[in-house]
This record gives C-alpha cells, sequence and structure tokens, in this order.
C-alpha cells in the first residue's frame, strides 16, 4: 500500500510537469520577451498538449504488456492514473484550441469543422475517452461488473487509432513521431490479440479435457 501511494504520487507530481512547464514557458515569453514557445505561442500549446495526451495514451497502453512481460503486477495500480492524465491533457489540448485560439468564436468553430477533419476526428477521440474517464473508479467497476466495464474500456483502442489518424492529418511535414505513435499502438494490438489467442486456446484445451 505505501509503495502504491508513493509511486502514485511521483506519477502524479511527473504527470504535471509538462503542463507547469507551458505555463512557466508562456510566463517567461511575456514577461521577458523569451521564446520557449516559438513566434505562434498558441499553437505551440495546443500542439504540446496533444503531443502530450498521446504519449500517455501510449504510456496507458503500454502498463498491461510491461506488466506481464516485467512479472510486475504493481504496474497495473498505476494504470487507472495515466489514464487520467491522458484525459487530462487531451481536454485542455481541446480546451486550448477552443478558448485560446478560438476565443470562443462558435462561427469559425464551425467553419473550421467544415473545413478541417482532422479536427472532427481530435473531438471524437476525447469523446470515446470520456466514459473511460468517467468511470475509472470502484464504484463504477462495482456498478457495471467487471465484464461489462473491461468491454467499456476496450473504447481506448479505437479511441489511440482515431487520435493518431487525427495526429497524422493535423501536420503537414515531419511525421516521424505520428509514425511512432503508430508504429508502438500497432506492436501493442498485435500483442493484445495474440495473449487472447493464447488464453482462447487454454480454454479450448481446458474444456477438451473435460470432455
Amino acid at each position: 500500500m505505501i509503495f502504491r501511494s508513493t509511486a502514485k504520487l511521483i506519477l502524479f507530481i511527473i504527470g504535471l510537469a509538462p503542463l507547469t512547464w507551458l505555463v512557466t514557458a508562456l510566463t517567461c515569453d511575456s514577461i521577458y520577451g523569451t521564446m520557449f514557445m516559438s513566434v505562434d505561442p498558441v499553437q505551440k500549446l495546443n500542439r504540446e498538449l496533444g503531443d502530450w495526451a498521446l504519449i500517455f495514451l501510449m504510456v496507458t497502453l503500454s502498463v498491461g504488456p510491461l506488466s506481464k512481460i516485467l512479472k510486475r503486477k504493481n504496474l497495473i495500480a498505476l494504470r487507472r492514473m495515466l489514464g487520467l492524465l491522458t484525459y487530462f491533457y487531451a481536454v485542455l489540448h481541446l480546451t486550448s484550441y477552443i478558448i485560446i485560439d478560438l476565443q470562443l468564436d462558435w462561427h469559425e468553430f464551425v467553419k473550421d469543422v467544415t473545413k478541417r477533419n482532422f479536427i472532427i476526428l481530435g473531438m471524437t477521440s476525447v469523446v470515446l475517452l470520456t466514459p473511460l474517464a468517467l468511470t475509472s473508479n470502484n464504484i463504477s467497476l462495482k456498478i457495471l461488473g467487471s465484464k461489462s466495464w473491461k468491454k467499456l474500456h476496450y473504447l481506448v483502442y479505437p479511441a489511440a487509432i482515431i487520435a493518431i489518424i487525427h495526429f497524422f492529418m493535423m501536420i503537414r511535414a515531419d511525421y516521424h513521431r505520428p509514425i511512432m505513435y503508430a508504429s508502438l499502438l500497432l506492436a501493442l494490438l498485435i500483442y493484445r490479440i495474440w495473449t487472447i489467442e493464447i488464453k482462447n486456446t487454454k480454454i479450448i484445451s481446458r474444456f477438451r479435457s473435460k470432455i
């Protein structure tokens, strides 16, 4: 219990570090005229928040396989907070676009969504992550039941796929980061399918042996 509490506290501090840096960089740029956030701080802020949302999403999806490969089941205890950090940065990414970039201009928002389909994909990914964030607690697990809760949380995979497509469509050059995310997600999906196949094979073997 002490290990879990300490690990979660450390993870929480690490999770807020990117946001702390972004706020500090914006403050320094505004007061001291530095250029930490480039010549376009609004775009830089939005893209950094989106990037961190994807980073935490990939880490969240990697926890399960890593816990099995390294045989460290206690890593699973960190997955919930990682998922919430993912959603936190995804919401900040969307919020910065609507409030800071568009300044709550809904007419401009409709025009943007109509012209740039990647915005719809980004919003779809956030919508898919919302029920996962809302049910990331023990009360929801008890109400939904283990099977239904797990099925609901499989939405993380389509959310991740859509988020990466959103990233691909958003940029015009230098695709190395979305390719990196896509490669990692593909590896995680292959691992997931492989473990499911092994599990199903064992179940079938046990059933046959009883017959």
